[in-house]
């Protein structure tokens, strides 16, 4: 057994409250369920990784990420965490359709790594940059509730908001982005419907968003992730860019929406599909054109500082959605970023992600 070899891996229940439900278009999540996964080397050193389904998005659950990690147990417990890429394989093989399972057994297997080789994440990934500026959410609700979220983020000294849209009422959706716009009129906007809508109506919330003389910077996948006909309507028509995240699930889906230019944009959350994979994912943007985004579920630091780390690391993420610890009433961890204000700041990370468990 080599030092590096993988001795043991556990996995915890990681319920963490928050300040208010986080509202997407497929429903609320009051209560981040999410699990956090320990792998152990040989020498003793710790990785650490964290899963986080969301029912709404992809109906992935808590019981279901906890099966898929027991599931493979017997596969990673023996492994060489220098043989990231076959562990990821292997993953992707026995438990392909759990991504955040996944994501977690991939980010404790890469944190072991750099962490015994005293590097940080973000110079692993190729060291780019170590900081970004990140967006802030308003979450789904009513248009009063909107116009003070949008406040209290600029408050936060965040510029850049992202808004949920989707409720299946178009007017709602108006008001809501045209209140947020009264008090954040030079703030660049998102809009994200998860799905949520037809391409029909996302075009006509674009033309009324005109006549407010109201241009979003991006349209997130408005339309189900299935439809790609929708997506690449609202790609060549919208006249605004638009983003998959749902549709890019996978590299297959990221390489079908390059050949069919179904969209402008790709958001890679490390929780749809693993590290490895996005890392494939952001190697077919690079080659097609597509501009980068990075996002995550209802994460930890943990998970988003991971996130963080690879999109510093690689570079070139022109959206950064890295917001949810914001939303979380208690960090049980120790480490991470450095937020002020919108950056987030990995410069100080000597070895691995960073993050440990309090």
């Amino acid at each position: 057994m080599t030092p590096t070899t993988i001795r043991a891996l556990s996995v915890a229940t990681l319920d963490i409250p928050l300040f208010a439900p986080f509202g997407i278009s497929g429903g609320a999540q009051e209560l981040a369920r999410n699990l956090l996964v320990t792998l152990e080397l040989a020498d003793g050193t710790r990785g650490y990784g964290e899963a986080a389904p969301l029912p709404p998005f992809n109906g992935e659950t808590q019981a279901s990420t906890r099966a898929a990690v027991e599931a493979v147990r017997a596969r990673v417990e023996g492994a060489d965490v220098r043989e990231w890429r076959p562990i990821a394989a292997a993953l992707r093989e026995a438990i392909g359709g759990a991504g955040s399972a996944r994501c977690a057994i991939e980010t404790a297997v890469l944190d072991a790594l750099t962490r015994r080789s005293r590097m940080p994440l973000y110079a692993f990934f190729g060291g780019a940059g170590s900081a970004l500026a990140t967006d802030m959410t308003v979450t789904t609700g009513g248009v009063e509730e909107a116009g003070v979220a949008a406040l209290d983020i600029l408050g936060r000294g965040i510029t850049t908001i992202k808004v949920k849209i989707g409720s299946g009422d178009l007017d709602l959706d108006l008001r809501r982005i045209v209140a947020i716009h009264a008090v954040a009129p030079d703030s660049p906007l998102i809009l994200d419907g998860n799905g949520g809508m037809s391409a029909d109506d996302a075009l006509s919330l674009l033309g009324a968003l005109h006549a407010q003389h109201i241009r979003p910077a991006l349209l997130e996948q408005p339309v189900p992730g299935d439809d790609w006909a929708g997506l690449g309507q609202l790609a060549r028509w919208g006249d605004v860019a638009v983003a998959a995240d749902e549709t890019a699930s996978s590299a297959a889906n990221v390489l079908r929406l390059a050949y069919e230019q179904a969209a402008d944009v790709v958001n890679i959350k490390l929780m749809k599909c693993g590290v490895v994979e996005a890392l494939d994912i952001a190697a077919i943007c690079r080659g097609a054109g597509l501009r980068l985004m990075v996002g995550g579920m209802v994460e930890s630091v943990l998970a988003m500082t991971m996130s963080a780390h690879f999109a510093a690391g690689l570079g070139g993420f022109e959206f950064v959605d890295l917001d949810t610890p914001m939303f979380m009433a208690e960090n049980p961890f120790s480490g991470g970023f450095r937020q002020t204000g919108a950056r987030l700041d990995l410069s100080h990370i000597e070895a691995g992600h960073g993050v440990e468990p309090r």
